[in-house]
């Protein structure tokens, strides 16, 4: 399987690029709710998977800023959800079949309890509320946050993926502008290279340094064998 994670440089956060990146993958895509993959949801050729750790992080700056009184109560029932998930975790030799029925026997009544609550409390507070908007940010993705509950190959959040761009977003600060588009892209490109060297268990300098002095004998037909998750150190 291929171990790779890839950058993409912007000038802003229109849609038009998601799709152009994206272009005619299909498969199963995590994330928030952000309005630019809708376009291949509606299409079919990507499934949409909500996360839940995004759901968790507005109901918990609720409950930590003390501007609501009941958001503890849903944070209790997606704690119980991560419980699961951590079970998970100490038995990685299952697979996706045994995944699958762990959760539907595990997570899926937690899944339905939390259901409940929001659909209930989401009729007591006032509408313009955070509370209600918190609430509401779940109950509108709420079947694309339960599909992972049938599919033993996918994660409950795309926390994973956050913390592939946490570099970036510590870097910002001091790098501040990237001087143009162009500068913008080829940061994401050698970023994708570091970052997945990293996925597949190699020293980035390492890597970097060699692939650079093969570069200009390397023959063009065989560039492939020079990415991260393909490449081979040259014996002394």
């Amino acid at each position: 399987m291929v171990q790779a994670v890839i950058y993409d440089f912007q000038p802003s956060r229109s849609g038009q690029h998601a799709e152009e990146f994206l272009k005619d993958w299909q498969g199963h895509l995590i994330c928030d709710d952000y309005s630019g993959y809708k376009v291949r949801f509606k299409s079919g050729q990507i499934i949409e998977f909500g996360c839940m750790a995004h759901t968790r992080r507005k109901l918990h700056e609720l409950h930590m800023t003390g501007k609501s009184q009941i958001a503890k109560q849903a944070l209790l029932l997606i704690q119980r959800l991560y419980a699961v998930e951590a079970e998970l975790r100490k038995k990685m030799n299952g697979t996706a079949q045994q995944c699958y029925e762990y959760r539907q026997k595990y997570s899926q009544p937690v899944m339905q309890q939390l259901y409940e609550w929001l659909n209930q409390h989401y009729l007591t507070v006032p509408s313009n509320s955070a509370t209600a908007k918190s609430i509401n940010y779940a109950l509108k993705r709420w079947s694309a946050l339960s599909r992972y509950l049938d599919d033993g190959n996918l994660p409950i959040d795309n926390n994973w993926v956050e913390n592939q761009m946490r570099p970036w977003a510590l870097g910002r600060k001091n790098w501040l502008f990237t001087g143009s588009l162009r500068s913008g892209q080829r940061a994401a490109n050698i970023m994708t290279l570091i970052q997945s060297a990293k996925l597949n268990g190699l020293d980035p300098y390492a890597y970097l340094s060699d692939v650079l002095k093969r570069l200009p004998t390397h023959k063009v037909t065989r560039i492939e064998e020079l990415l991260p998750h393909c490449w081979k150190s040259k014996p002394n």
